[in-house]
């Protein structure tokens, strides 16, 4: 959320950020609850006084005064109760409309819906095949790497069971990942999936997102749908020492998303499934809008490597206002090239939120000053399976349906230079 104090003083601002991330918000109504609680604030404390002075009064007056006195006193004390009651109301208002409010885009991010999105830049020339490449399904069909049918019967659509090398690849691209962030300061960590309300509502996934989440009303808990949900809330409430920034942290967390409203897209195969396992780089900062920004790029140019260690084409994306979510100051988007679908297709997401989150959160830290600050907070994908298997089995698939490892994956597979049995 943003700092109250801002949103008054900067109305215009926060009004043309609603504008341009088309978010339901009516931000007048939003001043006006704040206007009347401050308004109510005044009175109470008011009040408050006058009923010490009255006390005070009460025992050096007259007898004959008293009643008068009685009678104002609890005119004072109904009033102070009503006040409280309404403040109560407003209190909620407030909150619901505060979380809410969308963060204040970058001032570079092009303005509108996906269809404003912009590519920044481009690494690798898409495969010229020699012969009709096949889609990743029929790869995991051939060399028997997955169960997708059966699964479906027990499960349901959009979920998968990987076998055999499939297996033994997907954990060769986190490990591969886990030792490059490594290599860059960032502590490997296993999150739960599991999580309570106020942890989702922390990092901006709820109000907006809770129709995407799978929710355990039972237990009251959530599945989370990315490990930055549990890394933002391990210190949350705390207040850091400036020496501890940066925190530097990749997350590896089975993951679950209900996908809702997108029936009828990305049916076939890996694409778009309800569970995934991913690794997720995630950064705590000081709030400095500089060092945020050298994160930021740091953050893309780990996932950038990871994609060129894997010979995979990408492109990198500068999201628009409406494309990149309430609490984002920026998102830039990697999309990997899919040979049989003819395009890119995202694999990451690398986003700047500045103290939108940590201010949900409670997260902060006690500068060189002694001043109790909000931290700034970044995450991206660091490498999300399976969907990244799609583009990696597709652009090094041979003729006969085997699949060529990369070289910086031959260390993770025993050295082997080939998966798969491929056709006769």
């Amino acid at each position: 959320m943003l700092d109250i104090r801002f949103i008054r003083s900067h109305p215009d601002v926060v009004r043309r950020a609603i504008e341009v991330k088309q978010v339901d918000l009516d931000l007048d109504a939003l001043l006006e609850a704040d206007a009347r609680n401050r308004a109510l604030t005044t009175e109470l404390q008011e009040l408050q006084a006058e009923r010490k002075a009255t006390s005070r009064r009460f025992r050096s007056t007259p007898k004959e005064q008293h009643e008068a006195i009685r009678a104002r006193a609890r005119e004072i004390g109904e009033r102070i109760a009503a006040i409280k009651k309404e403040q109560a109301e407003l209190a909620e208002t407030l909150r619901d409309l505060m979380l809410r409010v969308p963060n204040i885009p970058w001032e570079g991010a092009p303005v509108g819906d996906a269809e404003a999105n912009a590519v920044v830049r481009r690494w690798g020339e898409p495969r010229a095949f020699d012969f009709e490449p096949r889609d990743h399904v029929e790869l995991l069909e051939i060399n028997d790497w997955a169960e997708l049918e059966r699964v479906a019967r027990i499960s349901g659509s959009r979920n998968y069971a990987l076998k055999g090398d499939m297996v033994r690849l997907e954990l060769a691209v986190h490990l591969f990942m886990m030792d490059l962030l490594g290599e860059r300061g960032f502590t490997p960590m296993t999150v739960p999936t599991l999580v309570r309300e106020a942890a989702l509502v922390g990092t901006g996934h709820f109000p907006s997102g809770r129709e995407d989440i799978y929710a355990i009303p039972r237990d009251d808990l959530f599945l989370s749908g990315t490990a930055e949900v549990v890394l933002t809330s391990l210190h949350a409430g705390e207040i850091l020492d400036e020496s501890q920034l940066p925190i530097l942290m990749s997350g590896l967390a089975p993951c679950y998303r209900r996908e809702a409203g997108s029936a009828g897209r990305d049916v076939r195969g890996l694409l778009r499934v309800h569970q995934f396992l991913k690794t997720e780089q995630y950064v705590i900062c000081r709030n400095d809008p500089e060092e945020s920004a050298r994160w930021h790029a740091a953050l893309l140019d780990a996932s950038e490597r990871l994609l060129q260690a894997l010979e995979l084409p990408y492109q990198v994306v500068e999201c628009a206002t409406a494309d990149m979510g309430t609490g984002k100051f920026r998102m830039n988007d990697i999309e990997t090239w899919v040979p049989t679908l003819g395009r890119y297709r995202e694999t990451h997401s690398c986003s700047t939120l500045h103290d939108w989150q940590a201010r949900r959160a409670n997260l902060r830290y006690r500068d060189a000053d002694g001043k109790v600050r909000f931290v700034h907070t970044l995450n991206n994908t660091g490498a999300a399976t399976p969907r990244l298997l799609v583009p990696l089995l597709e652009n090094h698939q041979l003729a006969d349906g085997r699949v060529r490892v990369p070289e910086a994956l031959r260390p993770y597979l025993g050295g082997r230079e080939v998966l798969g049995r491929g056709v006769a």
